[in-house]
Parts: C-alpha cells; structure tokens; sequence
C-alpha cells in the first residue's frame, strides 16, 4: 500500500480514508485519475502571501509530490499594484493568511485588488482554498462583513465538521478534530456558502462555495516551524483567555496533534485537486 507525506509523517491511503469517512473506492478512482492527468498535463498552483512568515506550510510538499508548479504573489513587498498573474494561468489558487484585517484597505491598498480578484476566479469557478485571512478575503470579497470574533482562538481546539446533503458533494470534516487556530476576527457566511465546519469559539470556522471555492479559519496547513513562526511573531496576541492557550503550550505540540490534522488536509487538497482535474 502507498505512503502518502503529508507534511508531518506517513499515512497509508487506507488511513486517510478511515480518518476522513470518505469511501477507499471514490478516493482511489480520485487517485487513478490523477496521476494520469497529472502526467499530461500542466499545474499551476499560485498563492498569495500576506507576511514573510506565513507560508505553504504542509501544503508546499503535497503541491509538489502532485507535480504542480508553484508561483506566488508577495503582497508584503507591494507598495502601489501587486501585479496579479493571468487568471487564465492558475489552475489552483492559494490565499494565505495574515496578521493585518480585510477592513484594513487604508494601511493595505493592495487588499482592494486582491479582493478584486479573488471575485473574478470564484466566478471563473477556479479552485481556491483561503485560509484564516485568506477565508476572510473571500468572504469579504463576496460581500459578507468581517469583524472581531467575540473572543480570540490561538492554540490548538477542536473543530466539528457538519452534516450536508449528499447530493451538494461537499466536502466532509471529520466530527471532530483538533487543529492549530490562529485569529481573532470571524465572518459572516458570503451568499451562497455552505457551512461545513465550526468551533466552540467561533461558529463560521470553514465554509465551502459551490465545489471549488473553501476557507478555512483555522490553519490546516501548520507545521512545527511555521507554529514556532507565529509565536515568534504574533507573541504579543497570547493575551490569556478561555481559547488562547500560551506559547509553550501551542510549541509542546507533538506528532498525535499534527499528523491527524495533517491527514485532514491531504484529503481536503485531494477534494479541491478533484476539481482541477474535472476542469481541465
């Protein structure tokens, strides 16, 4: 049986699928399919970056053990037009998170833009997986408002996937999962978004847009050098309160916490690169 990387460890295929409660079937037609398409055709997978210290994290080897080629837009280092890439060049695209707000287009200029175009590629039905900030982009940039949660979530919680229907095709969370957090605002649902996962913290923890649009409040994607990042960074965020662990707690973190978070992700990458497969 294959091992899968995701990042933080190994996972046979078969784990993946008993983990996430997707049928071995379907995954491996998924899989099938895949590689073939994978080897005949090109991948453009692009994300933009809001600070230096946020990155790809565990999705950067994934993207590659897919063949994709990786390009990226550096918001931090734009001062007038970030000079966005052709949509039409995209097949997967990536917003990271950030410490900055959506509201903060007065600081942040280049926020008005990315909105902008975060809008075009949901209309264009491209693939696209916001996370934290990036969640919050695409909410915003749909039209729905962006505030202070009621309290912060930095640390590790867990999350509870929802129930939907069948035939909607969405995708699937666990029933509960603990994952890395990292925010203090939260989002009303855009028009036509589904809720798929939430948290004792804050209910809108991740939301899915028809089959190819997901955000994601909470950060899959941490890996132990990325959490050691935000700590290193954002250490003056660790205010105490009831979902803000401090940072030796967040750092003790050890593979029991990011390997099943990291097998969630696989199948979430997995979910969306289904999409770009179907629409090549």
């Amino acid at each position: 049986m294959q091992l899968v990387d995701c990042g933080y460890c190994y996972h046979t295929d078969r784990q993946l699928v008993i983990n996430n409660f997707v049928p071995w079937h379907r995954l491996e037609q998924f899989r099938n399919i895949s590689r073939i398409f994978s080897e005949n055709y090109h991948m453009q997978a692009h994300f933009f970056q809001h600070v230096p210290f946020e990155n790809l994290g565990a999705i950067e080897p994934w993207l590659k053990t897919k063949g994709y080629s990786i390009s990226q837009t550096c918001l931090f280092e734009q001062s007038t037009s970030p000079g966005f890439p052709p949509l039409a060049t995209i097949d997967l695209l990536i917003v990271l998170g950030g410490p900055m707000s959506v509201n903060d287009e007065a600081e942040y200029p280049w926020l008005i833009e990315e909105k902008a175009f975060i809008c075009k590629a949901i209309a264009a039905g491209k693939p696209i997986l916001g996370i934290c900030l990036g969640a919050q982009l695409i909410a915003n940039a749909l039209g729905a408002k962006v505030y202070p949660n009621a309290v912060k979530e930095i640390g590790w919680f867990p999350i509870m996937g929802q129930q939907s229907e069948p035939q909607l095709d969405l995708f699937q969370f666990p029933p509960s999962i603990e994952v890395f957090h990292w925010h203090g605002e939260t989002f009303d649902l855009p028009p036509g978004a589904e809720l798929i996962a939430s948290s004792a913290a804050c209910q809108h923890q991740a939301f899915q847009i028809g089959r190819s649009a997901i955000g994601l409040q909470c950060h899959l994607e941490t890996t132990p050098t990325a959490a050691q990042a935000l700590v290193d960074n954002c250490a003056d965020e660790l205010i105490p309160g009831p979902f803000v662990q401090d940072a030796a707690t967040i750092l003790m973190a050890d593979q029991t916490r990011f390997a099943p978070m990291g097998a969630v992700l696989v199948q979430l990458l997995e979910y969306l690169h289904h999409q770009v497969v179907s629409q090549a």
